[in-house]
């Protein structure tokens, strides 16, 4: 199938955050077609959108309601069309549903157990502690448990839910995606805070790895529907986003660019062997971070679906979309293709860069690639005075942003 060619079905994208709007960027490029996008609230980042129908179901994260959402639409919409989640609730519940969806769309996502597994943290480290994986020392703290540091762990340390979902849906005072903590002291705070914010599932305990944004990196992985691993990349980042909940996103990333001491290689051929040998199927985005104390890659998390900043898959031909259709609809199938071409995507503007990337020598790349980035919001064929203010006027907020971050290198 060439790029561009049209499809005679429809694109239905669960969510309105980044994620669903370069999804749906992705649907416009590849096939000049505007998905319907549903979400459970109005985000800034597609209400502007005019290259998508969106809409609103306040009770998207209820799995009957979002199930009728999808048979409604699928009665709608005559005929098997495209499915694609954005975030890990809806993707779970697709998987949860799949016998039954499958009927009416299509889509490629992992087994409900295996999505399971990434969503909890706490499963996920125990359930694969002896693969090929290498993790951060982690402990796990049941609800009023007395909080005991092994001696192995030194503050700082970083805390985050174990249940991922369950802690997203909570709302309250001093809430943060992950914490990270210098004394014993603050870490009681933080967790009573945590507590008394409605959270009472695991919590992960877990030692700082030494080393600035510089050190994290991000690999997007895609697997077919028989379980090959058919793409990868392996990103540097450079900044890391630093609002409470967004603390651990990527800001600024080069692929195909690496100042560390780590075996690139290396790793891509265990995240490869390790996907597969679980029979992993569809998009997934891999959080590692490089520990210089014994030059390897501590792999921090594994998301069951495409990241929020994956959109630089689509500036080395490989239109995320596309790959899904190519694959679930016309089943083509591939050999293993690393992605290595250096692509800079920034969220941030360039005096953003310029301020707060410290490692000089990926500044210095950056920047000479600045000409060319990728910023996944920024789509020129979607521009309304409205949106191009919101734009804007986000870009003059990372400032204050990173300023006023509780997070510091």
């Amino acid at each position: 199938m060439k790029k561009n060619d049209s499809v005679d079905f429809e694109f239905l994208i669960l969510g309105t955050d980044p994620n669903a709007y370069y999804m749906a960027r992705c649907v416009h490029e590849a096939y000049h077609k505007k998905p319907y996008v549903v979400g459970k609230m109005p985000l800034p980042f597609t209400y502007y959108s005019n290259i998508m129908h969106v809409s609103y179901c306040p009770l998207m994260w209820d799995e009957e309601a979002f199930m009728k959402l999808l048979l409604d639409f699928a009665e709608e919409h005559k005929g098997k069309n495209f499915l694609i989640a954005t975030n890990e609730t809806y993707g779970e519940f697709i998987s949860k549903n799949a016998e039954k969806l499958r009927e009416y769309y299509y889509f490629n996502y992992p087994t409900k157990e295996i999505i399971e597994t990434f969503t909890n943290k706490e499963k996920f480290y125990r359930t694969y502690q002896e693969s090929s994986l290498k993790f951060p020392k982690t402990i796990y703290l049941k609800d009023k448990e007395e909080i005991k540091i092994p001696k192995d762990i030194q503050f700082p340390v970083i805390v985050k839910p174990a249940n991922v979902v369950i802690y997203n849906h909570l709302s309250f005072p001093g809430k943060n995606k992950i914490y990270k903590i210098d004394n014993l002291e603050k870490l009681e705070q933080t967790i009573s805070i945590i507590r008394e914010g409605g959270y009472h599932d695991r919590l992960i305990i877990q030692e700082f790895i030494p080393g600035g944004d510089d050190h994290l990196f991000d690999a997007v992985i895609y697997a077919n529907q028989d379980g090959e691993v058919e793409l990868m990349t392996f990103a540097q980042i450079g900044l890391q986003e630093r609002t409470t909940q967004m603390v651990g996103n990527a800001a600024v990333l080069i692929n195909g660019f690496n100042t560390t001491e780590g075996d690139v290689q290396e790793q891509v051929q265990i995240l490869k062997d390790f996907m597969e040998s679980i029979h992993y199927h569809g998009f997934a985005e891999v959080d590692m971070k490089y520990d210089p104390r014994d030059n390897t890659f501590k792999v921090l998390e594994i998301n069951a679906r495409q990241g929020r900043c994956s959109y630089y898959l689509a500036m080395m031909g490989k239109n995320l979309v596309q790959v899904l259709v190519d694959d679930c609809v016309y089943h083509k199938r591939n050999d293993f293709l690393l992605l290595d071409q250096e692509v800079l995507l920034s969220f941030v503007p360039k005096g953003v860069v310029k301020k707060y990337v410290s490692n000089e020598k990926f500044k210095s790349e950056a920047l000479r690639l600045w000409n060319r980035r990728v910023n996944p919001m920024d789509y020129p064929k979607d521009y309304s005075l409205k949106r191009f203010l919101m734009l804007r006027k986000r870009g003059f907020r990372y400032y204050q942003e990173y300023k006023n971050s509780y997070w510091r290198e």
